[in-house]
């Protein structure tokens, strides 16, 4: 059956912005904001939707119901749980009026709404915006009461639903950067249109993990002790998931060995080692099919991908590609990183102060890009190695994760296996000095902030300078 209308049954800060931002770009479909907010209608910046004023729709709140149902296109509104009550019952019972249910983990959305309480940042439209740190101090009194009300709202729409058999289409926060389903969305609602990319007005905010946003975050443990659905240790990630690359893949000539690349570490390095190990150049170019076949014709073959520190892997991708006189396809993110993060594009290239202030400008602008808070595209060169391992898995997962720094050690044995000796390995990071130069606390920090899941999944710690003979 084709809707009428539709509604979003969402709470504060469960993305429920986001989501209409994107409802609303695509082509004929309108979603009126908190059309039954008691405090206003729609937004801040209105007075009236689709001509009925605020003061007509408290007298008469069905009227405005049937003015989305009726207006040009697919209309609809998003719904909190403390929003007019009159209008609850009729809009559940209509079975003409679709029915989008967003949710979200209640401790973040809490977290989230009293973090935007503190700075007074509920929507962040700019870099600015997205900048604005506060811790909170978590009370489980008042968080008690909030989740109840959450829980309550819910199991009234979830028998309504079940009364009435109807299908409601559940989001949670995470799905919201996942474009099929939002397109998935859109076939539900019967909409022909489809996105291509998101919608970039809002930024994200607040990425950190939890920890890093209570002030008495382990008090804030201790109460919820009993409360495990809540998966206080999840790392957040708003990281797009990342396809295996598997043309870049590379097979030793000759020797059942495969090396799975991760963008911006030693790759260079290896390629040469896989073409000195063969002598001739790797095997590269895979199609999902040729690689079939080398899999199938290659058993007891060994699979590796090498881990490079992640200040280390960002400073060389930062050398090699954003750095000023750097390729003119980043000239557009040059200008970005000196519009909003102090990045000097004018610098001296053979400034050491400069260049350690442009890289700390590159690594905050990794923060926010990793964290979903630009609208750059996140290239393989600076994004996450966790997430990247993840994508592998389509494919084939490397049996061995090796480390830049522990190769002299473990290529001598991978190469035993095939029954050849290991060539002499080239220099893996010729920008590793120059690190050694600048390196300091806050450079460690940064990187830390900028690739958190990688530290904590993969166990990095602080980079160690190369120590000299």
């Amino acid at each position: 059956m084709a809707f009428e209308a539709f509604v979003v049954f969402a709470e504060m800060r469960t993305g429920s912005n986001f989501l209409e931002s994107n409802l609303n770009a695509l082509p004929g479909v309108t979603c009126h904001g908190e059309a039954f907010n008691t405090w206003l209608i729609g937004d801040h910046s209105r007075s009236e939707i689709l001509g009925i004023t605020q003061a007509a729709r408290d007298e008469n709140p069905m009227r405005l119901v049937h003015a989305i149902r009726r207006a040009e296109g697919l209309n609809g509104f998003r719904y909190f749980h403390n929003h007019d009550p009159r209008v609850l019952s009729p809009v559940l019972a209509d079975k003409r009026i679709g029915k989008v249910i967003l949710t979200r983990n209640p401790v973040e959305a809490f977290v989230s709404r009293q973090t935007a309480k503190a700075t007074g940042y509920w929507r962040a439209l700019d870099a600015e915006g997205t900048q604005v740190r506060a811790k909170i101090t978590f009370d489980p009194e008042w968080f008690a009461r909030y989740t109840e009300g959450l829980l309550a709202f819910q199991r009234q729409l979830s028998h309504a639903l079940q009364t009435t058999g109807q299908a409601a289409y559940w989001l949670d926060y995470e799905d919201l950067f996942d474009l099929d389903v939002l397109n998935g969305l859109a076939a539900f609602l019967g909409t022909e249109s489809r996105l291509e990319g998101f919608d970039q007005t809002l930024k994200k905010q607040n990425p950190e993990p939890l920890s890093e946003r209570v002030e008495n975050f382990a008090e804030m443990q201790a109460a919820l002790a009993g409360w495990d659905r809540f998966d206080l240790s999840r790392l957040p990630n708003f990281e797009p998931r990342r396809g295996p690359a598997v043309p870049s893949w590379l097979a030793a000539s000759g020797a059942p060995l495969l090396y799975l690349p991760i963008a911006g570490g030693p790759v260079p390095a290896l390629r040469r080692w896989l073409r000195d190990l063969g002598d001739v150049p790797p095997q590269k170019g895979f199609t999902a099919r040729t690689l079939k076949e080398w899999l199938a014709a290659n058993p007891g073959r060994r699979s590796f991908t090498v881990l490079r520190h992640p200040l280390a892997r960002a400073h060389a991708t930062y050398c090699e590609r954003i750095a000023p006189g750097g390729p003119a396809a980043h000239d557009e993110l040059r200008r970005v990183l000196s519009r909003e993060y102090g990045f000097d594009a004018g610098a001296d290239p053979a400034d050491e102060a400069a260049h350690r202030a442009n890289l700390l400008s590159f690594l905050r602008f990794v923060r926010a890009n990793l964290g979903g808070q630009t609208a750059q595209r996140i290239d393989p060169a600076w994004a996450g190695q966790a997430t990247t391992l993840q994508g592998f898995s389509a494919w084939a997962m490397p049996d061995l994760v090796l480390r830049e720094e522990d190769l002299p050690v473990d290529l001598p044995r991978l190469a035993a296996h095939t029954g050849r000796s290991s060539p002499p390995l080239a220099e893996t990071d010729p920008h590793a000095p120059r690190l050694a130069a600048i390196l300091d606390d806050e450079l460690q920090e940064a990187a830390r902030a900028a690739y958190l899941r990688d530290y904590e999944l993969l166990g990095f710690g602080e980079l160690r300078p190369p120590t000299t003979p």
